[in-house]
């Protein structure tokens, strides 16, 4: 499975207005609830929030993959967000955070979300990879250099 697949197109944020870690979770997970019928905003949330509880999904390098587990969805789901002046995450080079990548799998999904969280670590390894993300303008943009950075791996 490709990243693309699972990223909600119209639910990306190129220029997250969020400048907390709360408000950054909120509006991803607002941006999604809006485009993905059933999806409950305060039980989204609130699994995010939840998560970050257990320790911050920032991983330095400018980077965030908060993910939760939603019992009724029936598929993966991302959305990506992106903070141009960077937003204090926890994360764990102290450093602020200006890539999201928000993943929600459903409660029984077990390898495929940790699947996608392995092969989304790996791609936002690579430097040059991450610079670009930062520079998108456009979701047109952000899904372009998503698709040629998948067909090289």
């Amino acid at each position: 499975m490709k990243l693309t697949d699972i990223l909600v197109r119209d639910a990306c944020q190129v220029d997250v207005r969020g400048k907390t870690k709360p408000e950054v979770l909120r509006e991803l997970s607002e941006a999604l609830v809006r485009e993905v019928p059933g999806l409950d905003s305060a039980e989204l949330y609130t699994m995010l929030v939840e998560r970050e509880k257990l320790g911050s999904t920032a991983m330095g390098d400018g980077i965030a993959i908060p993910h939760a587990r939603i019992e009724s969805l029936d598929r993966v789901l991302a959305v990506f967000g992106l903070s141009r002046g960077g937003v204090d995450f926890d994360s764990l080079d102290g450093q602020p955070t200006h890539l999201f990548f928000l993943l929600v799998a459903p409660g029984r999904e077990g390898s495929a979300h940790l699947l996608l969280l392995a092969r989304l670590s790996r791609l936002l390894g690579i430097d040059a990879f991450r610079a670009r993300l930062r520079e998108v303008g456009t979701t047109a943009e952000l899904f372009r250099a998503i698709e040629e950075e998948e067909s090289r791996h």
